[in-house]
C-alpha cells in the first residue's frame, strides 16, 4: 500500500459535515443540520464519482398493472 501520508492528513482534519433527512429552517441551518466530521473515523472507504446520471422516474401510468418493479417508487 503506498504512503499517501498528505492525503490522510487532508482527511483527518476536522470539516463539516450536512445531516441527511433534517427539516429545513434557514434561520438555523448552520447550527441544526451541520455537524463537526473527522472522515477517517466515520468511515471506511471514500468513494468519488467523477460524473453520475439522474435516474428515470417511473410514470403512474406504469405501475397500474399488479407488477410493480423493485425500483417503484424511486425510478429505473
Amino acid at each position: 500500500w503506498r504512503d499517501d501520508t498528505p492525503l490522510r492528513e487532508a482527511l483527518a482534519r476536522p470539516r463539516l459535515e450536512r445531516a441527511i433527512g433534517v427539516i429545513y429552517r434557514p434561520a438555523t441551518e448552520r447550527q441544526s443540520h451541520y455537524f463537526q466530521a473527522i472522515l477517517p473515523e466515520q468511515f471506511d472507504a471514500l468513494l468519488w464519482f467523477e460524473q453520475t446520471n439522474a435516474v428515470q422516474p417511473i410514470g403512474p401510468q406504469q405501475i397500474d398493472d399488479q407488477s410493480v418493479p423493485d425500483t417503484y417508487p424511486f425510478g429505473e
